[in-house]
């Protein structure tokens, strides 16, 4: 059984005259573990889906299932990071981490060991007492992925969490995050544009189209990329075949939006 399931999922935004349809018939799992990447332009559905499987949204139609269950009836921890931080200014980088159980009237010494033990591998133990405006943009989002650790998700949702970073703090947050999901043990979904940062941390790519959003083709990423960090991904020969094959995608995407499109959701085979 699968950890992650979409079954036909589709979603229409309604206005008062019409209707958008942002989802068409949307199917896909993800196992205990697995991490896997959204990958398409803007408008195609990508952070719709993150926000159906996190209930924020009910989709129009289909099903979300986690581990079997409705989403409304599961009790999973859901995790879900964003491109902005949003730290209260006004609590240390400690209170900040600690939001979570505190809300969840699960506070105790224990978590607060724990959160201190993140944040020391995260390389914030020296600023724990100190306030979001003195840390950097990179500094902060270690912040906010300690925070959303600490509650212990089950799953965890990232909307485009380093896509407002310089290029060389995103390469670095890329396999701090990579590294802690994996001794974690987490299970990941990724909305990103960034075809390198979908290849260099993900075990399955689903390139997504648009107008309505619906998934074109599914590329696996290789065992030989998927065993070393995001940064020594990019050196690898097999990345740049992986990179060209998805922008060929991506490409015909683009050059026939707006026409009936037959859409594949058979897995592109290794490289």
């Amino acid at each position: 059984m699968s950890f992650l399931t979409l079954d036909h999922v589709s979603h229409h935004y309604f206005s008062k005259n019409n209707y958008t349809k942002a989802l068409d018939n949307i199917s896909f799992s993800v196992k205990d573990g697995e991490f896997i990447a959204l990958l398409g332009p803007s408008g195609c559905g990508k952070s719709t889906i993150l926000s159906i499987i996190a209930g924020i949204i009910k989709q129009t139609a289909g099903e979300v299932l986690l581990e079997g269950k409705l989403i409304n009836d599961s009790d999973l921890a859901i995790g879900y990071m964003l491109q902005q931080d949003y730290l209260f200014p006004w609590k240390t980088i400690k209170e900040n981490s600690l939001i979570g159980p505190k809300i969840g009237r699960s506070k105790t010494s224990e978590v607060e060991n724990e959160a201190l033990k993140m944040l020391k591998e995260v390389g914030l133990s020296n600023v724990a007492n100190s306030y979001p405006n003195a840390l950097s943009g990179g500094m902060r989002q270690r912040v906010a992925l300690v925070r959303t650790l600490i509650t212990d998700p089950k799953i965890l949702l990232l909307d485009e969490p380093f896509s407002a970073l310089d290029y060389q703090t995103k390469l670095k947050l890329e396999d701090l995050v990579s590294q802690l999901l994996r001794s974690y043990h987490k299970t990941a979904v990724l909305v990103t544009h960034d075809i390198g940062e979908a290849i260099s941390m993900s075990d399955r790519i689903l390139v997504m189209d648009s107008n309505p959003g619906s998934i074109a083709k599914i590329f696996e990423v290789p065992l030989e990329l998927r065993n070393e960090t995001p940064f020594l991904v990019r050196k690898h020969p097999k990345y740049q075949i992986l990179f060209d094959r998805i922008w060929d995608e991506l490409n015909k995407n683009e050059s026939t939006s707006g026409q009936t499109k037959v859409v594949s959701n058979q897995n592109e085979s290794q490289i």
